[in-house]
């Protein structure tokens, strides 16, 4: 039985990539936290690093950013490995993310890329989109998700930036925000 709207899961996610463009470069590293949408608990998580099969193509800033180095990610997993975990947790929930155009474009090509079944709900919430409703009038000038975190009191994502930490954050954003 299909559940409602409202009895969804939410899949807030975070994802680490080696750029900006999800043609050319790729998910490194996959964080994920699925909560319930009336309790705003935590159902379950995914934390994986996955192993680049083109790391030529990274930016240099990118890699920076996400701290990936070779040894870190020597027991990494393959795309097909990864998407196919994140489909199970995944399946009937609506996305979630912070920037939420970039994060489903890495998630939408690799789900093209490795042929795992997306079964998640076509719906996607973008937490930007949610703080600029709930916060326009707060006097704060920037919306990216630590400028977001430090307003409501939530401590930023430490550097360097990791996908479970962007989704843990990201999480309590989301919190925050539908208390608001």
């Amino acid at each position: 039985m299909e559940r409602k709207i409202l009895a969804r899961p939410i899949a807030i996610t975070d994802v680490e990539t080696t750029g900006l463009d999800p043609k050319v470069q790729e998910i490194v590293e996959i964080g994920l936290v699925v909560i319930d949408q009336s309790t705003l608990m935590i159902i379950d998580t995914l934390n994986v690093k996955i192993k680049p099969e083109h790391i030529e193509t990274a930016s240099e800033f990118a890699l920076k950013l996400n701290g990936y180095n070779s040894a870190d990610w020597e027991k990494a997993i393959s795309l097909p490995e990864a998407m196919a975990l994140y489909a199970e947790k995944t399946k009937e929930a609506m996305f979630c993310a912070h920037n939420v155009t970039f994060d489903w474009s890495f998630i939408a090509e690799s789900f093209k890329k490795t042929g795992v079944k997306n079964e998640m709900d076509y719906h996607r919430l973008d937490l930007f989109t949610m703080a600029w409703m709930k916060l326009k009038n707060s006097g704060l000038e920037k919306l990216n998700m630590n400028e977001v975190a430090k307003f409501l009191g939530i401590p930023e994502e430490p550097l360097p930036h990791r996908g479970i930490n962007g989704a843990m954050t990201e999480y309590e954003i989301y919190k925050k925000l539908i208390m608001l």
